[in-house]
C-alpha cells in the first residue's frame, strides 16, 4: 500500500498541491463533496466553489495545521494541512453526526429525551404509557440521571400536554414556606404574606402536572398535609375556609430510598404507597454509555448555538469523553460540554483539549484477583479473558469501545460475547455442570502441581517399610501440601496389593487410617484409583463412606519411565465443594 492509499482509507478525500496552491492531483474516496467534475486549477479555487470561508492564507505559519470549515452546502468538514516531503496535502473529514448511533425510537421532536439503548427504551416506553394515563409517578434514580426531563417528556408526550406543567423542589424551600409555595394562602393570612394572596402551586399545575422534585427532603408535618390533598383532589389555601379542587397528575422524583426512609421513620409509609403507584428507575449515565455520543452531539449543538461559536468535538475526544465515570451523570456532562465549548481555543476539540480543560483523571479499575490455587495456564487464561471481557463490557457498555480497550476486533470480540452469553443461557442442569466441570479443572490443577513436589525415592522407601524415616518425612510433606493449600481436608498416598486394593501408605498427620491399613473404597473411588494407576489425573464425583462426604482427586506417582509406584490422593468435603460452587457461579455469572 502506498501513502496516497493509505491516505484515502483515513479521508473522505485529499487534494495534493504544492506551495503556492497549484493543485496536482485529488484522490476521492467515497465523499463527492469536493468538486463536481468541474476542473479546478488552485486550492484558492477550490475554496471559492467549495467552502464558506477559506483557510490557504492562514497556512503559511506553521506545517501542519486542522481547520473546521463548512461547505455551501452545509456540510462541516474538519481540514488537516500537512506537509509530505515537498507537497502539502490537503486532508478532508466529514464531521458525522450520529453516525455511530441507531436510536430505538422516535421521541417528540418538542423535547430532547435522548433514547439509545434497551434501558431507556424500556423507560420512555413507561413514560409514554402513564402519559397517557395520568397516573402518578415516581421517578427514581442518582442526581442528575434525568428525572425532571422524564417528568417533562410525560407532559409533552401525553394527555396534558396543553396543561401546565409546574415544578418545585422540596429540598430547597425553607419548612416554614413550603406550605405556602404548595397550598397558597389569602390575603393577610400571615404576617408578611404578599397582598393579595397566592394561588400555590397546586392550584397553578391544574389540569396539567406538578412535579415534586426531592420529594424525600419533604418534612414530616408537611408529608401529612400532602397526604390528604392527594386523597381528597381538594387544596385549603392557609388562612382560608374555602377548599378548591384540583385536577393534577402528580410526578415525584428522587434520588433517595423511601422504603429506607419509611423503616427509619422518616417518611409516611400511607404516602409513600400513594406515591409509589409507578416507580420508574431512571438508569445511572454509566450504565448507558451508548447515548453519551447522543448527549455530546445535542449539547454541543446547544451552546454553539447559544454562545454563537463553531465547534466540533473529534471521534477520540468523544470515545475519551465515554470512558469517564460520570458521577454527577447528564447533568455533569452537560455542565462539561459547555465548559468545553467555551474555554477551547480551537474549533477541533480533540482529548488532548479536553485533558487541557477539564482535568478528567481517568480512575484505574479495581480487579478483583480470583485465583486461590494455582491452575493450567489454558484454565486460567480462559478464565482471564472472560474476566476481562465482562469487566470492559460492565464498564464501557459499548462492545466497539470494550474492544478498543482490550485491543481486539470489534468482530472477534462480537465472537467472544455471543460464546459467554450462550453459557449464560444454558439450563440450570447444564450450567451446574458447567460449574463442576470447572471446579474438576482447578482440583486437577492442585494434584497436578503438587504431586511433582512428592520424591519419589521418599515413597519407594516408605512403601518398603512403613516404620522408616522416610514415612516421617512423607507426613511432613503431605502435612505441608494440605496447609499451604488450605482447602484440602486430607492428603495420603495409596499403594496397590497384589489382590488389587488400596493400601494406606502414608497421609498428613491428622488422617483417620492407619498406615498398611486397607481401604475399603466405594466403586467411584475404585474407578478414579484404577485410572490413577493408568497414569492419569482423575477425579471423582461426590461420594459417601464410612468417614464422610467427599470428592476426591487422585493423580500417579511415576518414574520417569512412566510406572507408577503409588498415587496421591487428594480429599475435599462437600461442604467446601458447594461452598466452591457457588463461589465460581459468582465469578463467573452463572446463576444454579
Amino acid at each position: 500500500m502506498d501513502w496516497k492509499q493509505f491516505l484515502l482509507q483515513q479521508f473522505d478525500g485529499v487534494v495534493i498541491a504544492d506551495g503556492t496552491g497549484v493543485i496536482e492531483e485529488f484522490l476521492v474516496g467515497q465523499s463527492s463533496f469536493l468538486y463536481e467534475g468541474t476542473i479546478l486549477h488552485t486550492i484558492q479555487e477550490l475554496e471559492r466553489r467549495v467552502f464558506e470561508k477559506a483557510i490557504f492564507s492562514l497556512i503559511a505559519e506553521k506545517e501542519r495545521q486542522s481547520f473546521l470549515q463548512k461547505t455551501r452546502t452545509g456540510l462541516q468538514i474538519i481540514t488537516k494541512v500537512f506537509k509530505y516531503e515537498t507537497k502539502w496535502i490537503y486532508a478532508y473529514s466529514k464531521v458525522e453526526i450520529n453516525s455511530k448511533n441507531t436510536v430505538y425510537k422516535a421521541i417528540p421532536a418538542e423535547f430532547p429525551f435522548i433514547v439509545n439503548c434497551p434501558e431507556m427504551y424500556e423507560v420512555y416506553e413507561k413514560l409514554r404509557k402513564t402519559a397517557k394515563t395520568g397516573v402518578t409517578v415516581l421517578l427514581l434514580g442518582e442526581s442528575g440521571v434525568g428525572k425532571e426531563m422524564a417528568a417533562r417528556t410525560i407532559h409533552v408526550s401525553g394527555m396534558r400536554k396543553k396543561g401546565p406543567f409546574v415544578a418545585i423542589n422540596c429540598g430547597a424551600i425553607p419548612e416554614n414556606l413550603i406550605e405556602n409555595e404548595l397550598f397558597g394562602h389569602v390575603d393577610g393570612a400571615y404576617t408578611g404574606a404578599s397582598k393579595g394572596g397566592s394561588i400555590g402551586k397546586f392550584r397553578q399545575a391544574d389540569h396539567g402536572i406538578l412535579f415534586l422534585d426531592e420529594i424525600g427532603e419533604l418534612p414530616l408535618q408537611m408529608q401529612v398535609k400532602l397526604l390528604r390533598v392527594l386523597q381528597e383532589r381538594t387544596v385549603t389555601p392557609i388562612g382560608s375556609q374555602k377548599s378548591y379542587p384540583i385536577d393534577v397528575q402528580i410526578v415525584s422524583a428522587t434520588n433517595q430510598n423511601l422504603a429506607k426512609l419509611v423503616q427509619e421513620g422518616k417518611f409516611r409509609e400511607d404516602l409513600y404507597y400513594r406515591l409509589n403507584i409507578v416507580p420508574i428507575h431512571i438508569p445511572a449515565l454509566r450504565n448507558r454509555v451508548q447515548e453519551i455520543p447522543d448527549f455530546i452531539n445535542y449539547f454541543v449543538a446547544k451552546f454553539t448555538q447559544k454562545y454563537d461559536l463553531n465547534v466540533v468535538l473529534t471521534d477520540d475526544a468523544v470515545d475519551y469523553l465515554c470512558t469517564q465515570e460520570w458521577p454527577g451523570n447528564v447533568r455533569e456532562l452537560e455542565n462539561s460540554i459547555e465548559r468545553l465549548v467555551v474555554l477551547t481555543e480551537t474549533e477541533i476539540i480533540s482529548s488532548r483539549e479536553i485533558l487541557g480543560i477539564l482535568n478528567l483523571e481517568k480512575k484505574p479499575t479495581k480487579i478483583n484477583h480470583f485465583f486461590s490455587q494455582v491452575l493450567p495456564l489454558k484454565d486460567a487464561f480462559d478464565l482471564v479473558e472472560k474476566e476481562l471481557i465482562e469487566m470492559a463490557m460492565a464498564r464501557y457498555k459499548s462492545p466497539k469501545l470494550a474492544a478498543d480497550m482490550l485491543g481486539i476486533s470489534q468482530p472477534t470480540m462480537s465472537r467472544k460475547l455471543q460464546k459467554i452469553r450462550q453459557q449464560e443461557q444454558l439450563p440450570v442442569k447444564t450450567k451446574r455442570a458447567v460449574l463442576e466441570e470447572e471446579l474438576d479443572k482447578r482440583l486437577r490443577s492442585i494434584a497436578i502441581v503438587t504431586a511433582v513436589t512428592i520424591p519419589l525415592k521418599l515413597v519407594q522407601q516408605a512403601i518398603e517399610d512403613e516404620k522408616c524415616d522416610a514415612t516421617d518425612l512423607l507426613t511432613k510433606k503431605l502435612s505441608d501440601i494440605k496447609r499451604l493449600e488450605g482447602i484440602i481436608h486430607w492428603v495420603y498416598v495409596f499403594k496397590r496389593s497384589q489382590e488389587g486394593n488400596l493400601i494406606h501408605v502414608s497421609a498428613c498427620d491428622d488422617f483417620v487410617m492407619a498406615n498398611g491399613e486397607e481401604y475399603q473404597a466405594p466403586k467411584e473411588v475404585i474407578k478414579a484409583a484404577d485410572d490413577a494407576f493408568k497414569g492419569n489425573v482423575s477425579i471423582t464425583s461426590v461420594y459417601e463412606d464410612r468417614y464422610g462426604s467427599w470428592k476426591t482427586c487422585f493423580a500417579p506417582l511415576m518414574t520417569d519411565e512412566g510406572e507408577v509406584h503409588a498415587i496421591i490422593g487428594y480429599d475435599y468435603s462437600q461442604s467446601y465443594i458447594t461452598m466452591e460452587l457457588k463461589r465460581l457461579g459468582h465469578q463467573l455469572n452463572v446463576v444454579i
